[in-house]
């Protein structure tokens, strides 16, 4: 499986990575959704379901180019890197034109969303009163995620290992949003904000040799609760990856349903026209994070006027349909080339 990959397909590969890193960030949006529509979800699935105890084996008797080869490390490391640049360069871009063009950018992803859900529709095939029941279900859990009130953040390590296990389920399960589902569970800014911004000025001053922060009680809580995060992140990617590869080979058809249920169901979430509404304190004033910015409560949704802004956007959703057509296409045409 690794040994056939072309130069061309691991750069791709990264780029798919930047992209499933920066749909992870953005609440609302699922990275899952851009490992579907590129064509890559069943090996991303299939990968890390084959991180288990005959891995673990290879790696702690030393065989680590077996290890490598077992769990299709060529694969995983390409995708994981992209995430991880994504991370500190393109989700940085996306939280900048987001502030400055919120509506054109929610429109972008809302059209990716209809996008996504025509490309697993057109070749779906098999309906039938299971896997309608399925598509149901799962568009109803969809919509009622984004109808939630957020509960208040709680940097309890055990809550935050059970906040990294659901988070990651935005890589796992497309439709579902890791950070939109950390905002309801009211940890999105201490977990994808705080934390992190900890491990960055923990860096910096390490790199300067200056080790004045293992004084620092804040500091060495918020790296903590980062690695208490990763882990529980890690635990849930791995379990996840090995129930979906379960069902994907014994239900595949429902999966699929359920699947696109998920995603029609994002569309509340996703919806461009909405008020974002901040979080607040008894006295009415804007709760800020440790970077000095307010911190995102919920979106209350409307209906838009037909004005030049509106079909604006709505040329940007068109825009959206045609990345995602333009991924199924690279996707269709890499796997002609593998076969």
């Amino acid at each position: 499986m690794q040994s056939s990959r072309p130069l061309k397909d691991r750069i791709f590969l990264v780029i798919k990575g930047l992209a499933m890193g920066a749909a992870n960030k953005v609440p609302g949006v699922s990275g899952g959704v851009v490992a579907f529509v590129a064509g890559f979800y069943e090996e991303f699935i299939y990968s890390l379901q084959r991180i288990n105890k005959t891995a673990f084996k290879l790696l702690f008797n030393g065989r680590i180019k077996s290890f490598y080869r077992y769990t299709n490390g060529k694969f995983l490391s390409l995708l994981f890197l992209g995430m991880m640049v994504s991370y500190f360069s393109v989700s940085k871009l996306l939280d900048y034109l987001i502030i400055q063009y919120e509506l054109y950018v929610w429109s972008t992803f809302f059209g990716m969303i209809l996008g996504s859900i025509y490309y697993i529709s057109k070749d779906f095939k098999e309906w039938n009163k299971t896997t309608l029941t399925a598509l149901i279900l799962g568009t109803i859990a969809g919509i009622s995620v984004s109808f939630l009130d957020p509960a208040t953040e709680n940097d309890n390590l055990l809550f935050v290992f059970f906040c990294g296990i659901i988070s990651v389920s935005g890589m796992t399960l497309p439709g579902f949003s890791g950070s939109f589902i950390l905002i309801l569970l009211g940890n999105y800014v201490l977990l994808l904000v705080d934390s992190v911004n900890a491990l960055n000025d923990t860096i910096i001053d390490m790199l300067k040799g200056n080790f004045e922060f293992i004084h620092n009680a804040y500091r060495i809580r918020m790296l903590k609760v980062l690695g208490v995060f990763t882990l529980g992140s890690v635990t849930g990617l791995v379990t996840f990856s090995h129930i979906l590869s379960y069902i994907l080979k014994n239900y595949k058809f429902i999966t699929l349903a359920t699947i696109m249920g998920f995603i029609i169901g994002s569309l509340g979430v996703v919806w461009p026209w909405k008020e974002t509404i901040y979080k607040t304190d008894s006295e009415g004033l804007h709760i800020l994070d440790s970077t000095g910015k307010q911190i995102v409560a919920n979106y209350q949704r409307y209906l838009p006027e037909m004005n030049a802004q509106t079909y604006i956007a709505i040329a940007y959703i068109a825009l959206g349909i045609l990345i995602v057509l333009g991924l199924e296409w690279y996707g269709k045409r890499t796997r002609q080339i593998k076969v």
